[in-house]
This record gives C-alpha cells, sequence and structure tokens, in this order.
C-alpha cells in the first residue's frame, strides 16, 4: 500500500555536527506553578546523547541544582537534554509530591492531570537518548549489608541504581551491563571523595523480578527509558544527611561528570554557582498601561480595584523564578492578571526560597489618582520590548537583535519604560514594514499578529540579502528606541531514526540511507531550526505499512525494493528530506 503519512512534530531534536556548541529552549505550561523548561545542548561533533532529570520530587534541591548548572555548559562533543526541575510545583513548596509521587506515574495509560501531561513530555524526550539519569537525595546511606540503622539496605543515599544488573532488549537483542557500567562511574566517583562514609555503592532495585521489594519501580522514569527505549538508565542519589547543599550538589556533579566520560560526551567543567537569590526590580504593568520597574522594597500605590499584572523578574539568577501576590491567585502568580482590593505583598521566589518583595499599598479611595508604581529612576528610557513568537514570549533589550523563523507567528505585545514619557504625543511602536490597518495605518502594531513569511513588505527590509526589520518605540516623528528582528529561513539539520529497534542513527539534511526490504523504521526526533519545531510535518512517501504498536513519533514497516522518501515541511514550504535506499 502506497502511503503518505504526515505528522506533526513538538519538541523533538536531534543533532547535527556544529561549528560551535548550542543550546535550544523549549517552554511548556508556561506560567503556571507547573512550567517545564527544557534545555538542549548540542556539542560540536556528533556524539551520544544524555538526558538528565533533576527535581521531578520537589524537595531534593542537589539534584535540580546540579541539574541546572550544565545548562550553560558548552560541549566538544555529544548532546545534552536537561530538564533541571521536572516537577516545579513541588519545588515550589518543597515538598515531595503534591499530587502524589511523579516518578511512580510513567508507561501509565494517561490520566489528563498535570502530572500525568508533564511525564508524557518526559517521555516523548527519552526516545531521543542513548542514556538517560534522574538525579535525587535520599535519607541515609545505602550499603549492601546492614552496618547501622542509617546505613544499611533500605537506604537511598549515596548510591547509583539501576533497574537490574543486566538488561537484554526483547526486540533487538541488545545487552546492556548495567552494574558494569555503574561500578566503572562509581569508582571515578570514589576516588574524588575523600571520606569513606560518603562513597557510593551499586544498588540493584531488581524491579523484573517477583520478589523485589521495589515493585513501583515499574513505573518510574528508569524502568521506562529501559524498557521502552532500551537505553541505560540510573537513578543517582546523594544523601539527604549530607552536611551542606553545596556538598550535594557536588557529589551529583562528580557523577554525571563520570558518566559522560564514560559515554563519550565531552564538557567543560560547570562551576558551583549558588550565590543567595537577589531581586533587584519587577517589571509590573498596572491597568494595562505600559510596564515600569518597580525596586526591591519599594511600595507600588495603586487605587482600590485597579489590575496589576507582574511580566519580568529581574533578579541574579534567570531560572527558577516565580512571583506570589500574597492572598491571590496560586503558588506561581507570575504573568497573571489580579484586580487588588487590599494591601499585600509580591513576593520573588527562586525554587522553594523567597527572596524579595515589593509592598502593596493602597490609596484612600477619595484620593486623587495619581501615577501607579514609583518609579526606579525618573530619566526615561525604553528598557525592552515583549515579543511573542509562536505562543512563547520574550523579552528583547532595546537595542538588541531578536533572532525569528520566516513564517513564524509574530506579536509585538508591549515595551517596558522606566521613568516618565516625554511630554507630547503618545508613544507607538512600529513594526516597520508590516501594516496593521491598511484603511487607517497609524503606525502602531502593538497587539497585530504578524504571519512574517506574508504580511511584511520586502522593501522596508535592512537588508537585501536577509530578511532584517526594525521595531522602533516612535513619538511624532522622533525615534526614541528600536530593536531588529531577523527571518532566518527555516531549514532541516538533522533526522533520527532507528532501524530494527537498534540505536539512534543521526542523517543529515540531504543524506541517505541504505537499508533492506522488511525493514521496520521509527523516526525518533528531527532537528530544524524552528523553535520547538512548531508546525514542522515529516512525511512518508514510499511503500510501506504503517506501525500503531509502538510510542515512536513515526513508525513503518519497508514493503517494497523502492526508495522511500522522508520529507520536512512548514506550512507546506520543505525544509529538507532524507531518502532511504532499499537494498
Amino acid at each position: 500500500m502506497r502511503l503518505w503519512v504526515a505528522v506533526i512534530l513538538v519538541a523533538l531534536a536531534p543533532w547535527p555536527a556544529l561549528a560551535t556548541s548550542r543550546q535550544e529552549h523549549m517552554v511548556y505550561f508556561r506560567d503556571t506553578p507547573y512550567e517545564l523548561n527544557v534545555y538542549k545542548i548540542s556539542g560540536r561533533k556528533e556524539g551520544p546523547t544524555m538526558m538528565i532529570i533533576g527535581g521531578i520530587q520537589g524537595d531534593e534541591p542537589g539534584g535540580f541544582l546540579s541539574a541546572d548548572l550544565y545548562i550553560d555548559m558548552a560541549l566538544k562533543k555529544g548532546n545534552l537534554i536537561i530538564v533541571p526541575r521536572a516537577n516545579f510545583y513541588s519545588i515550589l513548596r518543597f515538598d515531595r509530591g503534591p499530587h502524589g509521587d511523579m516518578n511512580r506515574k510513567f508507561g501509565k495509560k494517561a490520566e489528563g492531570d498535570i502530572d500525568s501531561r508533564i511525564v508524557r513530555k518526559l517521555e516523548t524526550l527519552m526516545a531521543e537518548c542513548d542514556i538517560l539519569l534522574n538525579l535525587h537525595d535520599g535519607y541515609g546511606y545505602y550499603r549492601p549489608t546492614h552496618v547501622s540503622e542509617n546505613a544499611n539496605p533500605l537506604r537511598y543515599g549515596q548510591s547509583i541504581i539501576a533497574d537490574a544488573d543486566r538488561y537484554v532488549c526483547p526486540r533487538t537483542g541488545r545487552e546492556l551491563d548495567l552494574k558494569k557500567t555503574a561500578l566503572k562511574v562509581i569508582e571515578k566517583i570514589n576516588e574524588q571523595i575523600e571520606n569513606p562514609e560518603y562513597h557510593f555503592h551499586f544498588m540493584n532495585t531488581r524491579t523484573f523480578e517477583d520478589a523485589s521489594p521495589y515493585k513501583e519501580q515499574r513505573a518510574s522514569a528508569t524502568y521506562y527509558a529501559l524498557t521502552h527505549y532500551g537505553i541505560p538508565a540510573f537513578g543517582v542519589e546523594t544523601s539527604k544527611n549530607l552536611p551542606s547543599v553545596e556538598m550535594k550538589v557536588h557529589q551529583h556533579n562528580l557523577a554525571i561528570n563520570a558518566f559522560m566520560e564514560l559515554f563519550g560526551l565531552e564538557p567543560e567543567q560547570p562551576r558551583i554557582y549558588l550565590l543567595e537569590p537577589e531581586l533587584k526590580y519587577m517589571v509590573v504593568s498596572v491597568n494595562n498601561q505600559v510596564p515600569v520597574a518597580v525596586a526591591d522594597g519599594q511600595p507600588l500605590r495603586l487605587s482600590p480595584g485597579d489590575s496589576i499584572e507582574v511580566i519580568h523578574v529581574e533578579s541574579n539568577y534567570d531560572r527558577g523564578l516565580s512571583v506570589d501576590i500574597l492572598g491571590l491567585g496560586t503558588i506561581n502568580d507570575f504573568r497573571r492578571k489580579f484586580t487588588i482590593t487590599n494591601p499585600t505583598f509580591i513576593v520573588a521566589q527562586k525554587d522553594h526560597i523567597k527572596f524579595g518583595r515589593i509592598p502593596i499599598e493602597l490609596r484612600p479611595s477619595e484620593s486623587v489618582p495619581g501615577p501607579a508604581p514609583v518609579r526606579v529612576a525618573e530619566k526615561f528610557q525604553v528598557l525592552r520590548f515583549i515579543i511573542e513568537v509562536e505562543g512563547q514570549r520574550h523579552e528583547v533589550p532595546a537595542g538588541q537583535l531578536f533572532e525569528a523563523v520566516d513564517g513564524d507567528l509574530l506579536k509585538v505585545v508591549d515595551i517596558v519604560i522606566q521613568g516618565a514619557p516625554p511630554p507630547g504625543e503618545a508613544l507607538v511602536v512600529n513594526f516597520k514594514g508590516f501594516v496593521a490597518d491598511p484603511g487607517k495605518n497609524t503606525g502602531e502594531d502593538r497587539g497585530a499578529l504578524i504571519q512574517t513569511d506574508k504580511d511584511l513588505l520586502d522593501r522596508y527590509s535592512l537588508s537585501k540579502q536577509e530578511k532584517i526589520y526594525e521595531v522602533a518605540v516612535e513619538q511624532g516623528k522622533r525615534t526614541l528606541a528600536a530593536m531588529r528582528v531577523r527571518l532566518n529561513k527555516p531549514r532541516l539539520d538533522s533526522l533520527v531514526l532507528r532501524r530494527n529497534g537498534g540505536p539512534n542513527l543521526k542523517l543529515r539534511n540531504g543524506a541517505s540511507l541504505k537499508i533492506q526490504a522488511g525493514d521496520h523504521v521509527q523516526v525518533t526526533g528531527l532537528k530544524t531550526n524552528v523553535p520547538d519545531n512548531r508546525g514542522v510535518e515529516v512525511a512518508v512517501k514510499g511503500t510501506i505499512v504503517k506501525d500503531t504498536q509502538t510510542r515512536a513519533l513515526l513508525a513503518f514497516k519497508v514493503e517494497k525494493v523502492e526508495p522511500v522518501t522522508l520529507i520536512v515541511t512548514r506550512h507546506g514550504r520543505t525544509l529538507g528530506q532524507i531518502v532511504l535506499q532499499i537494498g
């Protein structure tokens, strides 16, 4: 049967060789207490892909703080997928599992609850990986035999955990010696730990055995990765009893580094960067007006019934931030609008640590309304532009160049200012080359949705070779600030597939691969320059039989000795293709 099979791809990213290391950042469930941030780091040379999960249980800071350090790493070889805060809500609460243990929800029927939705994302990401590490902090010190109440086989701390000593993948026959791998890693770790009490040991939960005391591990992340994708998967446990968070983070780093070395990833060593969090200012919009900056501790004076929205937190950290408007909303009120009727506080939080606050004070109802907040400084300045691309919000400093992809849906949401605008006409934000209302072109383009491959006039591009457009803040004929948007041509970099259940094969755009009639092919991912692969589709042209009995993105069996072409498109525009030659 000859089929065209089209599948929309979400958040898939294998890895071409690059001139420099590159990072990609995806956000799911944005601006909720469950925000899930995923970071993909591509090395300059091809190599295996390691996935690191931290924070799946929110009261284990050694794991999520260690994973967070690797986000800023550059790689010479290999790739990383890092999910530093898999269960952000539990981290904010500093609770192991407010909705139950998330690490007991893998491989189960989707329930539609938020934990299940997060787990489904993690399961999808595993398809792109060659090894999985799940970082934890556990009580006590694991020992193969009973030493004391705090050091015995029932404790978890200071261990590398696997579900079996050995595992043979039923479909491929590939044998994974998990114990041997773990012992090599443990040897490297313990060489760097002086105190023998803190040495690591191998723990086999014997998850497959009927007599296992850890049958609940059959719904864990490591068991799912091992049994569904046939990749080695390990839990890394530091002890909750270690004397400091810094020591927990350091020993997690030792384990990650040892696994990376063993599997051939070549990194730069991350530093332990654990400064006390500091709030510089928050950017707040009052009654949908132009947002302004309010410093830590500086009162925000409002009238009863005013609405506010916190749209940015400026801190010495970029990740793990949330805000809580006390008495309103949820545990994370970032970028949500609220009506203020009573005095309260906006509290800034880094993970579970509260570190700054802004008092909200109410004017007497009979007083004459004045300017909304007190500003950080009186001198007027446009600080940044707020841009939405395909529904994802970005904050771009004035004067900077922002990269997007031709065909993206783009919206200029607003600007963030400091101080009072100069007297005169109202401020206008003008995307040069776009006309929001052809019947009445005022130049004001905030809020308009721009189809970038159709709605922009070529003659306004700042370059003849590229599509670069200016976004300007104007007052009358004066330009007060500007940024630029470069629209890059959409392209396919590489596609990843598995043949007959074997390892991931990374194929560059335009490549061909020789396979056999009767082979089973699984498409497990692709890499484009489209963020999160939004709107990207892959189609199969050739004589195939589609396989629906797999969790892979796309799977089929080759029927005849004739080429099969994998064609990648976006909005009908071809990004690239891979040809499978049938031998």
